[in-house]
């Protein structure tokens, strides 16, 4: 299964593409951070990473989309970025066509270290082992976003197939 992780950001959105199948160790496919200006309008800041993102689901042709899903924080102005650059995001994803599912960030810390109280060094850390990597993926949003990727191959990509199973019959016959 090829999964590509966002972790989203108004100003910088990580990117990551792995593959690999639940229980085994992935394979890093490619990660990058799409940044914005700040000093921009904000149409053109969602613009840009709409683009970006739909040329890289385009160019790497995943099966199914991760994205970190928006928690509370004390900071309105950071969450209404990060909620925007998420809907963004989903919407890069249902537009390909592809399932899209969203996770907590205690949910993906849960799947990468076991632990949900995890800390960034902890994260980027177990991301590097994980995916075999010589030295680690940077900036942290990028390790964010292959942490995300391979929480939903590890996890999500059965709870998906048991909703389109689901879904399946429910419209009516199961195939």
């Amino acid at each position: 299964m090829r999964v590509l992780g966002v972790d989203p950001g108004l100003t910088r959105c990580g990117v990551g593409v792995v593959e690999g199948v639940p229980g085994k160790p992935c394979t890093l496919i490619a990660y990058y951070v799409v940044y914005t200006d700040p000093a921009d309008d904000l149409s053109l800041r969602l613009l840009h990473l709409d683009r970006s993102l739909t040329k890289l689901v385009a160019e790497h042709q995943p099966e199914s989309v991760a994205v970190e899903r928006v928690f509370s924080q004390h900071n309105v102005r950071t969450v209404m970025g990060t909620a925007q650059a998420s809907g963004i995001a989903v919407l890069a994803g249902a537009r390909a066509g592809l399932p899209v599912q969203t996770y907590t960030p205690s949910e993906v810390k849960a799947a990468v270290t076991g632990s949900g109280q995890a800390d960034k060094a902890q994260m980027t850390a177990m991301v590097t082992r994980l995916l075999r990597l010589a030295e680690p993926p940077k900036p942290a949003d990028a390790a964010d976003a292959l942490a995300l990727a391979i929480c939903h191959v590890w996890r999500g990509g059965t709870r998906s197939k048991l909703a389109a199973a689901a879904e399946r019959v429910r419209r009516g016959g199961a195939r």
